[in-house]
């Protein structure tokens, strides 16, 4: 391809709506292109990156037996509004307004498929009939759609993205180990091909369901995830599943409670402080609303209230919990209750209220008087408030003692690449989908789901491993292998010369981008960097007089000469080693 004829402009200056590392060096070397909030074009170079992600992918799934589909990315909005039997939401109502909805000419409810569980168990349900026509594995590449609250971070969280689905379908537990494990190593072997440093934590299923769920992060801190990692024993997990050992208070002699006066002390950090007390020995209250009922979540305060474990705890308990926010002074007016000073002590019934497991390993907290400028010495459970669930609602944190080995836990930040978890009968049981065994019974089949955001590993490639000059891509992925500068094009010698070793490298099949524009040498040496191609080809009076063209990588400083007779052959084996 010639940059002349190519559809791309490289910018020299950030754009100012740039987010990140990965957005800025996209934008300005002419890969994407953004039309509205969370919503991207990609331009020939980023669809070739597209492609190559794509490629791999489909070898890896295609290797361990997975069959590939297209399911409709507008579906019937009643799949959605299907109830479970347990009395859980419906898909729809889990989220909420993340889900684009439309109506067509006939009125009927639409939606754009953010996913695919619902379509392919019904897809399963007419195909699969007996236990011999398990196990199953079907994947897709498709643009999903999520009206998601925050889109940032350009390519890393958008509303509309090309992504990899992946079902499986088998007859018991087992058979859904193995294709959980089958598929956890292709996942492995992609990413390691896409040239990422990546980790594999625990995660939560989020509003899909499931249970045994990993996520694979790649380690940038651009990302828009934590991983806190133990560094004994190994345990890994996002910070919205992450399990900790809350650290044990000293039981004291069960105390009276009193109320006392503290001016100015709506922080915690404030209130314990001015009493002279540990913050571990104070109580936090937050008040949230969700499906119209107020909540209030409660965490011993040194902790931090997680929204996610939290929201996890209401479906649970059997509270929709797609709305939960925090409570308004609007939606608070009339309950009676002082922000900033509240607790859970003389609460009613309508208050849902969920506290830590950690404020039962302790007593005497000083907690919310429920009227500006108090609060209460001595707080105790049950003897002076009540809880309806309590649950691990914490926030793992950096330096916080591992739950299994007892190690320190880091923090690390990250980009979700992929996601798997096995989903079990969820889906199956909604829609009545069963096969026959070899007895001739009934029996749900089991499934699994397996996700990767294509745009997410691009970003997240560009954030590892671009440097000050820009995008160092790796050969696997890359959208051509060569850039072939040509410089001093004007001589006759040269063009001629320049031209016969592009014809030559695309005859060898060598995906070559040749920058034959009449710019200046420092021009196209520095879109040369920005554009980030794997090996460097100069063709100039100096690299002629020298014997040949100039060969370099992108990640070393200095080049070396080649002649022209020996190019073709160099530049292959420069690209199968790179390739390995």
């Amino acid at each position: 391809m010639r940059v002349s004829q190519q559809l791309t402009t490289t910018l020299r200056e950030a754009p100012r709506d740039a987010e990140s590392g990965n957005h800025e060096l996209l934008l300005r070397a002419g890969y994407i292109r953004q039309l509205t909030t969370g919503v991207y074009g990609f331009l020939p170079l980023g669809r070739r990156v597209l492609h190559k992600i794509e490629r791999i992918i489909r070898e890896e799934l295609d290797r361990v037996g997975a069959q590939e589909v297209l399911l409709p990315a507008l579906q019937p909005l009643e799949i959605w509004q299907k109830r479970p039997a347990n009395g859980r939401p419906s898909r729809a109502e889990a989220m909420g307004d993340e889900l684009f909805t439309l109506r067509d000419r006939k009125g009927r409810a639409l939606a754009l498929g953010p996913t695919h569980e619902e379509v392919v168990t019904l897809f399963a349900r007419e195909f699969v009939r007996s236990y011999r026509d398990l196990p199953q594995l079907l994947y897709q590449i498709q643009v999903k759609f999520r009206d998601g609250l925050r889109s940032r971070g350009g390519l890393l969280r958008t509303r509309e993205f090309p992504m990899k689905d992946l079902y499986s379908f088998d007859a018991d537990a087992e058979g859904l180990d193995a294709s959980y494990r089958k598929i956890a190593g292709a996942y492995r072997e992609l990413f390691k091909r896409c040239g990422l440093n990546f980790i594999v934590v625990e995660a939560d299923s989020g509003a899909i369901g499931g249970k045994d769920s990993q996520e694979f992060l790649a380690l940038t801190e651009a990302g828009d995830d934590d991983a806190i990692v133990c560094q004994q024993c190994g345990y890994a997990a996002n910070r919205e599943k992450a399990e900790f050992a809350r650290g044990e208070l000293e039981r004291e002699a069960e105390a009276a409670l009193e109320e006392i006066y503290t001016p100015n002390c709506a922080a915690i950090s404030d209130l314990a402080a001015f009493l002279n007390v540990p913050v571990a020995r104070t109580m936090k209250a937050v008040c949230y609303f969700a499906a119209n009922r107020l909540v209030m979540a409660v965490v011993r305060g040194d902790l931090e209230i997680n929204e996610i474990k939290l929201a996890n705890a209401l479906y649970a308990a059997g509270i929709n919990a797609a709305d939960l926010h925090l409570a308004t002074p609007e939606e608070l007016a009339g309950t009676g209750i002082v922000a900033g000073y509240t607790s859970p002590l003389g609460k009613g019934e309508e208050i849902f209220i969920l506290a830590d497991n950690s404020l039962r390993q302790g007593n005497n907290f000083v907690a919310g008087a429920n009227r500006v400028d108090y609060h209460v010495k001595n707080a105790n459970y049950p003897r002076d408030f009540r809880v309806d669930r309590w649950v691990d609602i914490a926030s793992a944190y950096e330096g916080a003692a591992c739950a299994r080995c007892g190690g320190q836990l880091r923090s690390m930040r990250g980009s979700e690449l992929g996601h798997i978890f096995k989903i079990g009968t969820l889906y199956s049981d909604l829609f009545d989908v069963t096969y026959f065994d070899a007895e001739g019974m009934a029996r749900p089949i089991m499934m699994g789901c397996y996700g990767i955001g294509l745009p997410r590993i691009m970003a997240a490639v560009v954030e590892q491993l671009s440097d000050s000059r820009g995008i160092v891509w790796p050969f696997s992925i890359a959208p051509y292998h060569v850039a072939l500068l040509g410089l001093d094009l004007d001589r006759p010698e040269i063009g001629a010369a320049a031209e016969r070793l592009y014809t030559d490298l695309l005859a060898a099949g060598v995906e070559v981008l040749f920058d034959d524009r009449a710019e200046s040498a420092g021009v196209k040496f520095n879109d040369a960097d920005l554009l980030g191609l794997p090996l460097r080809i100069v063709m100039s009076r100096r690299s002629l007089k020298n014997g040949g063209v100039e060969l370099k990588l992108r990640t070393e400083k200095e080049s070396r000469v080649v002649s022209l007779d020996e190019a073709v052959h160099t530049i292959q084996a420069a690209i199968s080693h790179g390739l390995g």
